[in-house]
């Protein structure tokens, strides 16, 4: 996993071949399909500079986007300010949610590939937080690189998703989302899930 220092230096550089990819066909269902959601409230982790939170801000959702990497924030909220879209961008470590106060109340968690970057011990400490903040019924909606798929990236594959949130969590759905990479081979996976009560 890179470090969050390293991901600061990539922002500063403008090197982040992560950002800037269209919005997911799955988010899109989720939020404007024939079964879509109410609107409520929804945090983004990892959300880099904003596209997913200004998406969902902008189909009514009042949105906390949380990233450790301060450049990112900053041009996130220079996006939603120029859209003058209003999104919570906080600086935060998705393995301390709790103890930080964020995302309680959200009843949409949404990840765009930062739990896939983890080692073991932070996805270990990453689904603990998970477990404390989600209220039953919470969505959480993960987008991730399968193993292999992405240089630098150690990925995550369906097992591994199925082990660490379950019992805790229902997986709904799971599914390539091709647009998200050019890997056929290594295709990039959508996983989403549901708080048990």
């Amino acid at each position: 996993m890179a470090s969050p220092r390293l991901y600061e230096v990539f922002y500063r550089i403008g090197f982040t071949p992560w950002d800037g990819h269209a919005i997911s066909p799955t988010l899109r269902t989720l939020i404007e399909g024939p079964a879509a959601l109410s609107a409520d409230t929804a945090l983004d982790i990892g959300c880099g500079t904003g596209d997913s939170s200004i998406y969902l801000a902008r189909h009514g959702w009042q949105v906390t986007g949380a990233d450790l990497a301060a450049k990112a924030l900053e041009k996130a909220r220079a996006k939603a300010a120029a859209l003058h879209v209003r999104v919570n961008f906080v600086r935060a470590d998705a393995t301390r949610l709790a103890s930080a106060g964020i995302g309680r109340a959200c009843t949409l968690i949404l990840d765009s590939g930062c739990l896939h970057g983890m080692s073991a011990d932070a996805r270990a400490r990453y689904v603990h937080e998970l477990n404390a903040i989600a209220a039953p019924e919470t969505r959480l909606l993960i987008f991730a690189f399968t193993p292999g798929g992405q240089f630098g990236v150690r990925g995550i594959d369906h097992a591994e998703i199925e082990r660490r949130f379950t019992p805790q969590w229902a997986l709904l759905s799971a599914g390539d989302e091709s647009e998200m990479t050019r890997n056929p081979q290594h295709p990039a996976r959508h996983y989403l899930l549901q708080r048990r009560g």
